[in-house]
């Protein structure tokens, strides 16, 4: 069975490395050097009140899309924490929103705080302070999503429930008597590869391995969705040879 690989799958990994890289990279470097600024030259907040406002509003409205990106991601964590669906999932614009909202609203609370304590304290420290903790914390955003997103740009296999599946689907079609080894990457959020050399009955005809061919792909696809490309190769497994001990490899 033949498949033409999406186009936009490794686009996505891409595009969310580069916002990862440049606008919370920018924004933290930008955010640093404003705060040494305020801490090396002080000087007084214009309009205190008009700031603690316009922040009190924003912390409003970045809270409701905040809980936007939380009940939009909550189908796709299946019970995992946060941080490690963050960490695993496939789907990067879900990870760049979340960090991105969660950034932006501890960063308003850090701001609100700064300026809070400047009004209450006459020193404006605390507000130079405040931006350079900021300026830190999308720094680590930057490194964390960075870090995600290179991982999926250069090739991610498929998580360990995912492998499971196919290996219990391709064991469980008929004449197919265990699966040598298996490779997968994703290509894409929805769009996984997998090449696999499974054994299958020596004593089967060309048509029959055929068969048992196409009927093992079908049934990993239905037990994976996301596995869109699959290419098996049948072959007969030798106990001594170095495949026999690489079954699980991925």
């Amino acid at each position: 069975m033949r498949h033409v690989a999406g186009t936009y799958g490794k686009e996505r990994f891409f595009w969310s490395f580069v916002v990862a890289v440049v606008l919370f990279a920018l924004g933290a470097a930008f955010s640093i050097y404003e705060g040494v600024e305020k801490l090396r030259h002080p000087h007084e907040i214009e309009e205190p009140a008009v700031a603690m406002a316009i922040l009190l509003m924003a912390v409003v409205l970045e809270t409701f899309s905040f809980r936007t990106a939380i009940r939009e991601s909550n189908p796709f964590r299946a019970g995992r924490s946060w941080w490690r669906f963050v960490r695993e999932t496939r789907i990067p614009e879900l990870a760049v929103v979340l960090l991105e909202d969660l950034g932006a609203l501890v960063g308003l609370l850090l701001a609100l705080a700064g300026v809070g304590l400047t009004m209450a304290t006459g020193d404006p420290v605390f507000d130079g302070a405040a931006t350079v903790v900021i300026g830190i914390l999308l720094g680590v955003i930057a490194a964390v999503l960075s870090f995600e997103m290179k991982s999926l740009l250069i090739g991610e296999a498929a998580d360990p429930a995912e492998l499971q599946k196919l290996f219990s689907a391709a064991g469980s079609v008929e004449h197919v008597r265990r699966v040598i080894h298996m490779r997968t990457m994703h290509l894409g959020p929805e769009e996984l590869l997998v090449t696999a050399k499974i054994d299958i009955n020596p004593d089967l005809d060309t048509e029959t391995t055929s068969d048992v061919i196409d009927a093992t792909e079908a049934a990993m696809r239905a037990a994976v969705p996301t596995a869109k490309l699959i290419y098996l190769e049948p072959d007969v497994d030798e106990p001594d040879s170095p495949e026999a001990n690489d079954s699980r490899v991925t």
